[in-house]
């Protein structure tokens, strides 16, 4: 039996017309029976970096009883010539999280996949301790098993206080070592006992992984990097998803 977060997760390669660009993580989300693939907006269009894609294709499983099975599903990112991601901004400006829809018919006939849905928003930010223990489920530099096509898992911790906007952005900091590609991923807590709510997904959907936090002024032969990583709270994809 695969454990139902694995399967939350989806391994993301953007492209330029053939040419493959990155690698990244996303997520699904589903609202009112409409379904979305969720991941970082720098994933999607990135100005400084000069990082220009055109669609995304992500890798879906095929066959419940075979996870080996799998294929290619891509996903155009502009439409008539005009962007089909929905991104967000705040009073601090723009938010790095971006949500495509996806068109359930165009799905192969048997994907499987789980998604979290607005159930699994549903946090008390009191009872969200520094320190307390996180997941991060992605694809660290494209890593991941390739034969049964499933994320990687890493360990975090929340290293700012959960629900106070660290230096005024709309993200909490996490304590945790992560690595290219894992943008995109979903940043989860165990959800506590007797969550019905959440099905076979008892996690609580806390953020969104970024990018690394680093010092400008670190010396980078004397000083090893913080280790900190920006992940944008979740619950900006009820803005995200709304009509």
């Amino acid at each position: 039996m695969i454990e139902p977060i694995l399967l939350t997760a989806a391994r993301v390669c953007t492209l330029e017309g053939q040419r493959v660009l990155t690698n990244a993580s996303g997520f699904f989300f589903e609202r009112d029976k409409r379904l979305f693939l969720v991941t970082s907006r720098h994933v999607v269009v990135d100005e400084p970096s000069k990082h220009f894609p055109d669609s995304l294709e992500i890798e879906l499983h095929t066959d419940s009883a075979n996870l080996a099975e799998s294929t290619g599903f891509s996903i155009p990112l502009y439409r008539g010539g005009k962007s089909i991601w929905r991104q967000g901004q705040d009073t601090a400006g723009e938010i790095d999280v971006a949500v495509i829809e996806i068109e359930r018919a165009a799905l192969p006939a048997k994907t499987v996949y789980r998604a979290f849905t607005p159930a699994h928003l549903e946090v008390d930010a009191r009872q969200i301790e520094v320190g307390s223990l996180l997941l991060v489920v992605g694809f660290p530099l494209g890593f991941h098993d390739t034969l049964h096509h499933m994320p990687v898992v890493r360990h975090a911790v929340i290293a700012s206080s959960f629900g106070l906007r660290f230096q005024g952005e709309g993200y909490f900091l996490t304590d945790a070592r992560t690595h290219r590609g894992t943008s995109g991923a979903p940043v989860v807590m165990r959800a506590p006992a007797g969550s019905a709510a959440k099905g076979d997904l008892p996690w609580q959907l806390l953020g969104v992984h970024s990018a690394r936090l680093d010092v400008g002024t670190r010396d980078r032969k004397l000083d090893e990097a913080l280790g900190l990583n920006c992940a944008w709270y979740a619950d900006i994809l009820m803005t995200l998803t709304e009509g």
